[in-house]
């Protein structure tokens, strides 16, 4: 396995099989968390969890209905114990929600007991992804760009923590899943 030569099957069911813990994905809404999780889930043969779905299960109703409900700050609260949770369940791969990490005492269960995995993006291809669904609270009321770009320099310097990095361009998101396990196979 050298950086020209790309993994092979045996060679991502190893970097599999060496990763003693779940893989959490973070960063901003629309960088393709769910989707590239789903993928790199299959890809090394475990199991995904969508955060934002299991909030939704636990509490039985949408991520907006709890922000308009009780605000922002409930929300972080049963994010975090329900991120918890997936861990501790040992989850293979989680995609957090675009605050998640933001979070001191949610961040410190993700580092303490995760890889976290940055997926990070250009502000365009970000409006142009998050403009296909109307459900995301922090995008409303305002310019997505501007809300987007103000969120992201916010936010940098706590999704810079995490040991990996890795860029979603424009393009498919197997690309970014297998940037992601060979990132993994440098970090191990």
């Amino acid at each position: 396995m050298t950086a020209n030569t790309p993994l092979n099957r045996t060679d991502i069911a190893r970097i599999s099989a060496q990763l003693d813990r779940p893989i959490a994905l973070v960063g901003l809404m629309g960088v393709g968390k769910s989707t590239v999780g789903r993928r790199l889930s299959g890809l090394l043969g475990r199991s995904f969890v969508d955060a934002d779905d299991a909030i939704e299960a636990a509490a039985q109703r949408s991520i907006s209905e709890i922000f308009d409900a009780h605000g922002e700050e409930y929300f972080r609260d049963g994010e975090r114990r329900v991120i918890a949770r997936l861990i501790e369940e040992g989850t293979g791969v989680i995609a957090t929600g675009g605050g998640a990490f933001i979070d001191d005492e949610t961040r410190n269960v993700i580092l303490n007991s995760a890889l976290a995995v940055w997926i990070d993006c250009d502000i365009d291809t970000l409006v142009e992804r998050t403009s296909r669904r109307n459900s995301r609270p922090l995008l409303r009321g305002g310019d997505p760009k501007t809300i987007l770009t103000d969120l992201m320099n916010a936010r940098r310097q706590f999704y810079a923590q995490a040991p990996i990095r890795v860029e979603s361009r424009d393009g498919p998101h197997s690309d970014t899943a297998h940037a992601i396990i060979e990132a993994i196979y440098e970090w191990l």
